[in-house]
């Protein structure tokens, strides 16, 4: 791989490894044994939110350099959020997923778009044997995931011929930020944030590398429950989410959002042509 030679770079692995370190933290739930099963389907039920809203403007923001044609390559595909409205654009896509739960959501959701062009592959996309080169290589909601973020650039651009991309939220919602800040008791400082994005901008631009972006903005909405969820997964990193506090998060959303509330946040889609 072909890499400029520069007298000065920007260190952003320190910063990476400390704000990775916080996003990946496990949260601490203890109110509901099921959380994880529940939360698995809150997070297949966003996605599905408006006939894939997300995903479908995605697809529209690609729409100049997808074909008929394409072999697309996604790695981590969760319950099919870029998947399935990319299913109806190509001809066939080969999913990486190592999660056994979200393959099974992703099969089941599949199953219910009749989308027949995807091949799914059960396995940590490091460790994945890849035996072709695809026409674009796409990750989504992935890189916080990822500990050697330029390895798993290098490897976007090791299988594919044509194109790469990268889908990142960014930015939260602002009940999630006052949530955080008043049961918690402490100041909102980006602790949320999913802007992983730039980090990759950097390293893709220190390459070499031109890559178009496109900022959108999506939304989904959330019953009572699914909402009490949402946020003690975000506050579970940081606090023992027990009884006491999830009933301290369903009084804050009752007084400030209702039964239920539309989410709204933005979204980047990066994508870039590889070196031939």
């Amino acid at each position: 791989m072909k890499r400029r030679t520069l007298k000065y770079r920007i260190n952003w692995q320190n910063v990476w490894k400390k704000m990775r370190s916080e996003r990946i933290r496990k949260p601490k739930i203890i109110y509901d044994k099921d959380f994880q099963i529940k939360s698995t389907e809150d997070f297949s039920n966003r996605c599905k939110w408006n006939n894939y809203e997300f995903g479908r403007t995605v697809v529209d923001i690609l729409g100049d350099i997808l074909d008929k044609g394409f072999e697309i390559l996604e790695i981590g595909p969760g319950p099919g959020t870029l998947t399935i409205p990319l299913s109806e654009k190509v001809r066939k896509i080969t999913c990486i997923e190592a999660s056994k739960v979200n393959l099974q959501i992703l099969k089941r959701n599949l199953k219910e778009e009749r989308a027949k062009n995807v091949k799914l592959i059960n396995e940590y996309w490091e460790r994945a044997e890849i035996e072709n080169r695809f026409d674009l290589v796409v990750c989504s909601h992935f890189l916080w995931m990822v500990d050697d973020l330029e390895k798993h650039l290098e490897r976007m651009e090791q299988f594919s011929d044509r194109y790469c991309v990268i889908v990142q939220p960014c930015g939260r919602d602002e009940i999630v930020k006052k949530a955080f800040e008043e049961i918690c008791n402490e100041k909102y400082t980006g602790q949320f944030e999913p802007d992983a994005d730039y980090f990759a901008y950097v390293i893709l631009r220190e390459w070499s590398r031109t890559l178009n972006v496109r900022h959108f903005k999506y939304s989904f909405e959330l019953n009572l429950e699914e909402g009490i969820r949402y946020i003690a997964g975000f506050l579970g990193k940081f606090i023992e989410v027990n009884e006491e506090v999830a009933d301290k998060i369903r009084n804050f959303l009752i007084e400030e959002v209702g039964e239920s509330w539309v989410v709204k946040n933005k979204a980047v889609v990066m994508w870039w042509e590889t070196e031939k």
